[in-house]
């Protein structure tokens, strides 16, 4: 099925309008909350133009409605409410006041649920293009499937404008894409500048961008609001302008936004005045701010929530009297924070769209791929809240699971001998659980289409390339945690200097020589350098497989019907000392004994042994790690054997399987 509209636009693209819009007199900002549905915005039951949009005198009032990280959630699913009530609450709005413009600020396509994802996002697209959105940043997810699919068909299927100022050709200041987008509201011109993080390189596969180079946001938006406030007339005014921009606050608070250290920190500080609201998004964070006069907002995700901006400009001293924003949760909920339903009832005209986009998906999802015998999951932790949410950082069943299957789907057509497999956290995006495993549940888990790729590494790369899990100071996330294959096994120091973590690495029993040459296997994304996991950028002999993730996932339970989750960790971590005396007394510290979703059995203990003979056991505690692996903590003591030299300590938790080892240099 193809999905395709045509909405008829009152401005041009990519125009070079301009404007020489005065700094906002005052703003005023409210945190919207949860709304009672009979405080929504336009919630009048009206959903076609009915004015000629809210102007007294000199005065006119606009209503900037955005959104940001949709993601492809055009069904209503608990506090995502749907494509179709989003649909409503803009057009509510812009039935009250056609001076509206409903604008996103990147990451409405990409890692999408099944729905949309099926269909290469087209259904959002379509849907996107029915509810009215005029104009969005590139957010990194529409970089997915590479820069020639945004520009040759998800650009031509959209009816917004897509923006990405600093955003060039390869070795050019030549833009690439749109800079800026101008709409003409009663006599104002409102303009728009787009920006993506400057991290888009290790966030999308790099061979799908090797066409473009990424700019700083924030000189990129200073440079196109500064042209638009130049006042001249033959590169176009404008009188208001907004910066939509794909990056965020790690933190919904000021002192996060501001945080010069960050990524976000230096566009926030660093946009001149001639930016007069900024619109933002990537972290799926929602915030309602404002910083030094300025509104900084964010709607959080998913269509969760949205932003009206009400803005109202003076013609005649060519100045913003106010801009207030207020955000609105699209679901009601009561006392008991149960949802009891939306703000909005469902556009029509989105209705049969939803439906049949499902209709396709369920026909094309709901067939049984195979079993497992029990969940396989992410790994998690509990945020700032205390809400239990994804941990990237720490180890799980899913993402080892997800490793095996690609070895095995890289060497089973016998043409390869792929003997290590790494897979990235961020590209698990869902869990799969107990039972029956669909087409639809598979997909979720990776959603991102990449290609299985196979390289020559070095031992030392590999040993380099585990290392590169702790992500540089600069990065959204300070530890990333690899999905391994079965065979590979490793310990590191988690107290030991950046660069110098990994003490130890086998492939199967023998242990990684750094001078040796390796088969390794990889995603796509990775096998680029994604995830600033550089080392396998310059992997050599490399050979795509054309193989898809997901494929080879469906075709490793076609093999194996069932999928059983290995309970033993393939990392451990072991701080212990280098020497000890025969007899004496030491103690080891370990971690990374426990996956983190109750995998591990309660009271569970950990034996460190010699030669068969036990020596000491720990009993295993297993709080919470938030962003690392740390999770499973144990400490042992015990009495150094009389033996000398270089010696190996076996480590194990017999419940779960999990064996590692250290080696300690005794003296007499």
């Amino acid at each position: 099925m193809r999905f395709r509209s045509h909405r008829d636009r009152t401005s041009s693209p990519a125009r070079r309008f301009a404007l020489l819009g005065a700094a906002a007199a005052t703003v005023a900002l409210a945190l919207g909350g949860i709304v009672p549905a009979n405080a929504a915005p336009g919630n009048s039951g009206n959903n076609g133009n009915s004015g000629n949009g809210k102007a007294k005198g000199t005065t006119v009032e606009i209503n900037l409605v955005t959104v940001n990280d949709f993601h492809g959630r055009i069904e209503e699913n608990g506090a995502a409410a749907g494509i179709a009530r989003l649909s409503s609450a803009v057009k509510s709005i812009r039935a009250e006041n056609p001076n509206t413009v409903f604008a996103a600020a990147g990451d409405l396509i990409g890692a999408s649920t099944f729905t949309s994802f099926i269909q290469q996002d087209e259904p959002t697209i379509e849907a996107l293009n029915l509810a009215g959105l005029d104009v969005s940043s590139v957010g990194n997810h529409e970089f997915d499937r590479g820069f020639e699919d945004l520009t040759n068909r998800v650009m031509p299927l959209a009816d917004w404008e897509y923006l990405g100022a600093n955003v060039y050709e390869t070795g050019t200041d030549q833009a690439a894409l749109p800079e800026y987008w101008i709409e003409k509201l009663h006599g104002v011109r409102v303009g728009f500048v787009g920006a993506v993080t400057d991290e888009l390189p290790s966030l999308v596969s790099p061979a799908g961008i090797a066409d473009i180079d990424v700019g700083s946001p924030v000189e990129a938006a200073n440079r196109v609001a500064d042209q638009l406030s130049d006042g001249r007339a033959n590169n176009g005014e404008a009188d208001i302008v907004i910066l939509l921009v794909h990056e965020g606050a790690t933190v919904g608070t000021v002192e996060s936004a501001t945080d010069e250290t960050t990524r976000f920190g230096q566009i926030v500080n660093n946009a001149n005045d001639n930016i007069d609201a900024i619109v933002s998004g990537h972290t799926h964070l929602p915030y309602n701010l404002v910083i030094d006069g300025r509104p900084v907002i964010s709607s959080g995700q998913y269509g969760e929530r949205f932003s009206n901006m009400v803005i109202t400009y003076n013609r005649n001293t060519k100045s913003i009297t106010s801009m207030e924003n207020t955000i609105y949760e699209m679901a009601v909920r009561d006392d008991e924070d149960e949802i009891v339903g939306y703000l909005y009832e469902p556009d029509p005209a989105l209705v049969p769209l939803v439906a049949d986009a499902k209709a396709v998906a369920d026909e094309l999802g709901n067939v049984e791929v195979g079993t497992t015998t029990a969940a396989l999951q992410r790994a998690v932790a509990p945020d700032e809240e205390g809400e239990i949410s994804e941990n990237r950082g720490g180890e799980s069943t899913l993402g080892n699971f997800v490793a095996d299957v690609q070895k095995w789907a890289l060497n089973a057509d016998g043409t390869r001998n792929v003997q290590i497999t790494f897979m990235n956290p961020g590209g698990l995006r869902a869990d799969l659980d107990e039972g029956v495993v669909t087409y639809r549940e598979a997909a979720n888990v990776q959603p991102f289409a990449n290609t299985l790729v196979s390289m020559t590494l070095t031992g030392a790369q590999i040993i380099q390339v585990l290392e590169e899990q702790w992500q540089p100071a600069s990065a959204s996330r300070p530890f990333l945690k690899l999905g391994v294959n079965k065979e590979l096994r490793y310990t590191y120091d988690p107290t030991a200097p950046k660069g110098s973590h990994i003490t130890a690495v086998w492939l199967g029993d023998d242990l990684i020589e750094p001078g040796v040459e390796y088969s390794v296997g990889v995603n796509s994304f990775l096998a680029s350098g994604g995830d600033n996991f550089s080392t396998l950028a310059a992997g050599l002999n490399k050979a795509d497989s054309g193989k898809v993730d997901l494929e080879a996932m469906v075709d490793w339970f076609t093999e194996f019907q069932t999928a059983t989750p290995d309970l033993a960790q393939r990392a451990v971590g072991v701080v212990a000392p280098e020497t000890a005396a025969a007899g004496s007394q030491v103690t080891v510290t370990l971690s990374s004994l426990a996956f983190s979703r109750g995998e591990l059995p309660a009271a569970d203990t950990v034996v460190i042994s010699h030669d068969g003979i036990q020596l000491g056991t720990g009993a295993i505690v297993t709080a919470y790690t938030p962003t690392t692996d740390e999770i499973g903590q144990a400490t042992v003591t015990f009495t150094v054997p009389a033996v000398s030299g270089a010696t190996e300590f076996d480590v194990s938790v017999p419940t779960t399987g999990t064996t590692s080892s250290f080696t300690m240099t005794v003296t007499p």
